[in-house]
């Protein structure tokens, strides 16, 4: 792996509970990192530096309480906001020395110096192969097609394939990471971590309603639906809630980000609220069919790690075969 040792020590598993608006809190970040996987979430699901700087504390009072090797959390910092507020956020992260911080949505270039400053590893999303090239500075989340909201196009496969030919830093799959089997796959690929977030979403701890976490379990892969109507940009979304929402998933606008913003706004103010009324899934929808508490998925996904590699060891203990 590439991951400093330090790290990967103490992960029971090379993954990363995604970063989910509305729906990574701190219940989530603090139970997946005590069981021994990295958590992500974006710093505006913390209403303020206030609040943030309070849910890194609790996590670390947490994890303090555990007696095994927990994993660290992973603030996610979206970029596309006011330089004030993502200095804010991020003078809280150096202050609690944080391990890792995943920058999305615009340039890491503001915060990479002062983040690599505090010994912090930083990661950029990148949806594109020209997008990784201008980040090589730092870690890499590749953003496969089939991540669950806002999503890349790229088939996973290829896109870890093509960026291992150009960076030899740390790499991380997100989209399509189905199981313990799935994260096995990736890392035979040639990441360090994979990303799981539609599985994580169909948790008690998690920030989503029950509502939306029965439909979770109710659907299924082709009841994901690729479109451009909340954002102004591709979307992986569930059928059901659109149509719930009074909407036909058939006849969808395709506006621009701007006119989605303001049709589809995620407060108050609009009719049908992106995230909010209308819910989000990745093509790993399929592998959710329970609810389950963070612990005992994450023992779930161990044991489908553990018995991809033994069927991986026993692959390649078979005798080669005759040639004709």
């Amino acid at each position: 792996m590439t991951l400093p040792a330090t790290l990967a020590q103490r992960l029971r598993l090379p993954l990363i509970a995604a970063p989910m608006l509305r729906v990574s809190g701190v219940d989530l970040v603090s139970a997946a990192c005590c069981a021994g996987v990295i958590a992500a979430f974006p710093t505006v699901n913390a209403r303020s530096p206030q609040e943030l700087d309070a849910w890194l504390a609790r996590i670390a009072a947490d994890r303090d309480r555990v007696e095994r090797p927990t994993a660290p959390p992973c603030p996610n910092l979206i970029m596309r906001r006011d330089p004030d507020a993502i200095a804010e956020d991020r003078r809280v992260l150096v202050h609690h020395r944080v391990a890792m911080v995943i920058v999305s949505v615009g340039s890491p270039a503001a915060v990479v110096g002062p983040l690599h400053g505090a010994g912090c590893l930083v990661f950029a999303d990148v949806a594109s192969l020209l997008h990784a090239e201008k980040a090589l500075a730092a870690g890499l989340v590749l953003l496969g097609s089939g991540a669950g909201g806002q999503t890349g196009w790229v088939n996973g496969m290829s896109f870890v394939r093509a960026v291992r030919g150009i960076h030899d830093g740390p790499l991380v799959l997100a989209g399509g990471i189905h199981d313990g089997a799935a994260l096995w796959a990736a890392r035979v690929l040639g990441c360090d971590l994979g990303m799981m977030g539609t599985r994580f979403i169909a948790t008690p701890e998690s920030l989503a309603s029950d509502a939306y976490r029965r439909m979770l379990v109710d659907s299924r892969l082709d009841d994901v639906l690729l479109t451009r109507a909340f954002t102004g940009l591709d979307t992986n979304m569930l059928r059901q809630s659109i149509a719930a929402a009074g909407l036909d998933p058939a006849a969808l606008p395709t506006p621009s980000p701007d006119e989605a913003r303001q049709v589809f706004g995620s407060e108050g103010s609009a009719h049908v609220r992106r995230w909010v009324d209308v819910w989000s899934a990745g093509h790993t929808v399929s592998g959710v069919d329970a609810v389950r508490p963070v612990a005992e998925l994450i023992e779930r996904i161990d044991a489908e790690y553990a018995a991809a590699q033994r069927e991986t060891a026993a692959l390649l203990a078979r005798p080669p075969q005759p040639q004709p």
